[in-house]
């Protein structure tokens, strides 16, 4: 029989009933023709525990609106300005200058993200120029006395991952390492976090029929699976996808690099031939992950406190191509009512909407028969319009007992 030791985290709620939450942040598209004014939505957001929005560009309108509300703002340089970024100082200085400076402190500007999910776009020349965007940017900020405030990245795909199961074999793909090299140096140097996007959505959808799938990426009850490098039994999807991120980090020497969720969600409707979308298990995720976060447990190979994590999104982007799904992934309807109760208001801070199962992270000695875990091979599937996500997929784990 096995010998289990639970690491005892608390379930201590710590947070300022009277403010926003700084580890939950949302993603605010534009992909859309029915949004409020900014000027309600920066309403809405000071009546939610929602510390931080993410913008994909630099809506001025927007940017204003926040001024003196304390939200933390990301901003974005599109894919399309890599290239005039990269190549010109003076374009940078701007875009700084006319994105940025106008604006802070009074909006509480502390992240600018170049490009989105680029590496896995099969964009080589933009690939090529990210880094040095990036370092023209910093150079900006600095010029303009900025630079040891505001912060400098990217965000990533989960597609970045070659390997992802279980999550201590995390692993980048080999061909991006030059690339991931130079960037993480300068996530290293300047302290500025590695911004990636998994989606436990997706995990699910390109395996629907695996028994405890569901539950497991829901943070519903489920068997666990159990990672046999280390032993320790994951309990829900979020956390084995961000560990094998902190996994792929750590193997190339960068265990000071936090990791921050730019994007996660779950849509509240699809089309009839796709699996998982559904008000209740879009409620159940989010509802469950806002209250995983609240717990303070962290993951397992990040225990003790919340990765900041920008759920997607807060309003459904009406028109965005493609599958039904693409459409629902809001939290709150153009007139700011909520499309369904995730737990995000200030008064709902010290209680979950829906039952979240604990994290139980254990680890295992003495486990002796590893011979009857089964390995099965990851594949990649198209995601979203953000780009590609690797499936977690369930039947990829080792488990213990199969």
């Amino acid at each position: 029989m096995a010998t289990s030791l639970a690491i005892l985290l608390p379930f201590f709620l710590i947070f300022n009933l009277a403010s926003s939450e700084s580890f939950i942040g949302v993603n605010y598209g534009q992909v859309a023709d029915n949004l409020p004014p900014p000027s309600a939505t920066a309403k809405l957001l000071q009546s939610t525990a929602i510390g931080k929005v993410r913008l994909y560009g630099t809506d001025p309108a927007i940017i204003k609106a926040l001024a003196n509300t304390g939200i933390g703002i990301v901003i974005g340089a599109a894919n399309g300005d890599i290239p005039g970024l990269a190549s010109d100082p003076n374009f940078a200085k701007t875009w700084v200058n006319t994105n940025v400076v106008p604006y802070y402190p009074a909006s509480n500007i502390i992240l600018v993200t170049v490009g989105n999910e680029v590496i896995t776009s099969n964009d080589a020349g933009l690939v090529n120029q990210m880094l040095p965007a990036i370092q023209n940017v910093q150079s900006a900020l600095d010029a303009a006395s900025l630079g040891g405030k505001i912060k400098v990245s990217t965000v990533h795909s989960m597609a970045v991952l070659r390997d992802s199961e279980p999550p201590s074999a995390g692993r980048f793909h080999p061909e991006y390492d030059t690339v991931l090299q130079g960037l993480l140096s300068f996530n290293n140097a300047t302290g500025s976090p590695f911004a990636i996007n998994p989606y436990p959505y997706f995990a699910y959808r390109s395996d629907p029929g695996r028994a405890d799938n569901l539950a497991f990426c829901l943070f519903q009850p489920n068997a666990g699976r159990i990672d046999s490098n280390t032993n320790i039994k994951y309990m829900n999807m979020f956390d084995a996808q961000v560990d094998a991120v902190r996994s792929a980090l750590d193997s190339l020497g960068f265990k000071n690099v936090e990791i921050v969720v730019a994007e996660t969600g779950w849509p509240y409707k699809g089309d009839s031939n796709e699996a998982g979308p559904s008000l209740e298990n879009a409620k159940a995720y989010n509802g469950n992950l806002i209250a995983h976060l609240r717990s303070m447990v962290g993951t397992p190979l990040m225990p003790g406190k919340s990765v900041d994590t920008y759920l997607f999104a807060l309003y459904d982007e009406d028109l965005k191509p493609g599958a039904a799904s693409e459409r629902a992934f809001g939290l709150f309807n153009p007139d700011q009512t909520m499309i369904y109760d995730a737990g995000l208001t200030k008064q709902q801070q010290t209680s979950s909407p829906v039952p979240v199962v604990a994290p139980e992270h254990i680890a295992i000695f003495n486990y002796k028969d590893h011979a009857k875990a089964r390995y099965f091979i990851t594949e990649k599937t198209k995601a979203s319009e953000q780009g590609w996500s690797v499936s977690l997929k369930a039947r990829c784990w080792k488990r213990h007992g199969d």
